[in-house]
């Protein structure tokens, strides 16, 4: 542990398990010289001292009020700026100041998927310190078994690259879990919020053919679901398990239901 690292006891219901090795927070840190860097949850303030030594500028949001007093009085920086609020609840101008911005945070397991959503929302790339088997869903590929709705939003959304796995002793309290660091860059490609949850109705179903997962997912397609069915048996991909179909191909099936339901015209 640094020698200067602060020990308070975590709020459980804030999943707090602080960075304490100043080396991680160093990789991480490497990402944001000259840029308006964002931060969730700094914690201790270990990775937040490294990213003010190379950053253009650092916004840091912070709940726990006890941890943003000792960020206020440990953190003497003209580059930072603390907010002690949920991070969620912050509006996005009070964040997204120059287009410079990156995301680098060891975010709480608990909020993983959420700022997922949040950076698919804004567009913006991201290190994150995220727990390892939630990092392994992310990058798994179509046809494993950990390949699931999280793999395929990501793909679709991201490209992701790990960076490092870091061990559960590099935290305190030390969780039951490692994690791993990974960088996230926004693809530019139009995915909506349609083909998000026809996909996700589809993984649902992951181990049925395509046909099947239509099928069980009729009523959550389309108020018409004789029509639901028969569209199933006209699909090219019907034959093959979902899992087994790549995030493109997903999205393509997402395209041709919406295109019929379009066409039919009575689907609430």
């Amino acid at each position: 542990m640094d020698g200067d690292v602060l020990y308070m006891r975590p709020v459980k219901r804030f999943g707090q398990n602080f960075l304490v090795n100043g080396a991680i927070a160093r990789i991480e840190a490497a990402h944001a010289i000259g840029r308006g860097v964002i931060e969730i949850g700094p914690g201790y303030g270990i990775l937040t001292k490294e990213l003010c030594k190379v950053a253009d500028s650092v916004i840091a949001v912070e709940r726990d009020r006890s941890l943003f007093r000792h960020l206020k009085s440990a953190i003497k920086s003209r580059k930072l700026t603390l907010i002690n609020a949920d991070f969620f609840g912050v509006p996005g101008d009070e964040i997204i100041r120059t287009g410079n911005e990156i995301l680098i945070s060891n975010v709480p397991y608990n909020l993983s998927s959420k700022t997922i959503e949040w950076l698919a929302e804004k567009g913006i790339e991201a290190v994150l310190c995220l727990q390892k088997e939630f990092v392994d869903r992310m990058l798994a590929k179509h046809g494993s078994d950990d390949y699931s709705r999280l793999s395929v939003t990501t793909s679709l959304m991201f490209s992701v690259t790990r960076i490092i796995n870091v061990g559960r002793g590099n935290f305190r309290p030390m969780p039951k879990v490692d994690s791993a660091i990974v960088y996230m860059k926004p693809k530019k490609s139009a995915v909506s919020r349609e083909d998000l949850r026809i996909i996700g109705l589809l993984m649902q179903h992951k181990n049925k053919t395509l046909k099947k997962a239509v099928v069980d997912s009729r009523r959550s397609i389309c108020s018409n679901e004789r029509a639901v069915v028969s569209l199933s048996d006209t699909l090219k991909l019907k034959s093959s398990r979902v899992f087994a179909l790549s995030p493109d191909e997903l999205l393509g099936v997402s395209r041709d239901i919406q295109s019929f339901i379009s066409g039919i015209g009575n689907c609430a």
